[in-house]
């Protein structure tokens, strides 16, 4: 098994912890942990090791489905990579225990590199490329790309890094195109609770639908690492038996606090972060248009607009920017747009402001070069690396 080295973790491995500003996370900005309880009780395992039977009913409940098809996991992350060894890494067409899987796996793309580089390292991976200027889901893409041996279509929705908010009725199209192949349709949705209208999961959408998220992106929780699947109890109880061999349990911390977070503090957590990422929205509009810069509104807190003129591509650009004004972006590249690159708009508003302020320091000094000016990258306000100290809000 070979599995590619995670372009966008090196990327912040190299940059992220020297840099002031972090335009490159892709949630909502953290909250803070004196909101919860964060008495436990004893710190052992959490038992039994899937997660607290009654807790797991409850999020089941989100689902239409019962305790025994939900599984909590160590973060969004762990889930997809359960959910891809329990399908796409099995010798058997079909398993001991009924569940359809094979060696192929349909992923829609740009997307989060694991949901194509994890199953690619166990199997085979057909690609189905959305487009711009729309990133249009196209159902009869993906029923082309659908082979007898395919054990799982993948989606995620929210996408990242478009922010394009696939339509339902487009993915029920995806869905039945699964369940008409005996396959699973995979959908990572870890962004749908920043919808202002979130549309149903794909777990509730029958038997062939699988859903996996946390409580990162859209809570601001992203250090609890909890996260869970939820679909068939087939494949929710083969993720089970693998996940003896990884985190075994999910962290009791992160179950507590996950308790209070999808309890009666629910609502207010996600209003503010929606009201947060709405208000956050109209202030990268403006940004985007204020540099001529082509983009697809998002409906999650991922902007992923074209590069600057003056750069020769997304590389050079965030690297530019990284060095010159401190403020990490996402090189398109790393999601098979070199021309585009990623930027957040989940952070607090005065972190958000601080680094595009930078960030259209260096576009505009690169802009003056061109024209022989010589402008200084930091313009008018001096060595825009040296300002104010900038909250970095860290994370994928």
């Amino acid at each position: 098994m070979n599995v590619d080295p995670f372009g966008l973790e090196r990327w912040f491995a190299e940059y992220e912890h020297e840099a002031d500003v972090m335009l490159a996370e892709s949630g909502i900005r953290s909250l803070e942990a004196g909101r919860f309880d964060l008495d436990p009780g004893e710190v052992g395992y959490v038992i039994p090791t899937n997660g607290d039977p009654e807790f797991r009913a409850k999020v089941g409940d989100r689902y239409g489905r019962s305790a025994d098809e939900v599984l909590f996991t160590c973060g969004t992350q762990e889930a997809n990579f359960l959910t891809f060894l329990s399908l796409v890494a099995s010798a058997d067409p079909v398993g001991e225990e009924g569940i359809g899987t094979g060696s192929h796996a349909v992923v829609v793309t740009p997307t989060y590199q694991a949901l194509h580089a994890v199953p690619e390292a166990f199997g085979e991976v057909t690609r189905v490329e959305l487009s711009p200027p729309e990133w249009r889901l196209d159902p009869d893409a993906v029923a082309d790309a659908v082979r007898e041996d395919t054990a799982v279509v993948v989606v995620n929705n929210p996408n990242n890094p478009t922010g394009r908010y696939h339509d339902e009725a487009r993915v029920r199209e995806v869905y039945d195109v699964a369940a008409a192949h005996d396959a699973y349709l995979l959908c990572d949705g870890v962004y749908r609770l920043l919808a202002s209208d979130p549309q149903e999961p794909v777990a509730s959408f029958g038997a062939h639908g699988i859903s996996t998220t946390s409580l990162t992106k859209a809570y601001g929780l992203s250090g609890l690492r909890f996260g869970w699947i939820a679909g068939p109890e087939p494949v929710v109880e083969r993720a089970w038996r693998w996940k003896d061999y990884t985190t075994i349990s999910p962290s009791i911390f992160g179950q507590h606090v996950a308790k209070q977070a999808l309890g009666r503090r629910e609502g207010r957590i996600l209003e503010e972060n929606r009201e947060l990422a709405d208000g956050n929205r109209e202030r990268i509009a403006a940004w985007v248009d204020r540099h001529g810069l082509e983009w697809y509104d998002p409906a999650s807190v991922n902007a992923f607009p074209t590069v600057p003129e003056g750069f020769a591509d997304a590389r050079e650009f965030c690297r530019t920017v990284v060095e010159e004004a401190g403020v990490v972006l996402a090189p398109g590249d790393l999601f098979g747009f070199p021309d585009r690159f990623r930027i957040g708009f989940g952070h607090r508003r005065e972190t958000l402001e601080e680094g595009l302020d930078r960030v259209s320091a260096v576009i505009e000094a690169h802009a003056d070069d061109s024209d022989g000016s010589g402008k200084d990258a930091a313009g008018d306000g001096g060595d825009a690396a040296a300002a104010n100290d900038a909250t970095i809000d860290g994370g994928s």
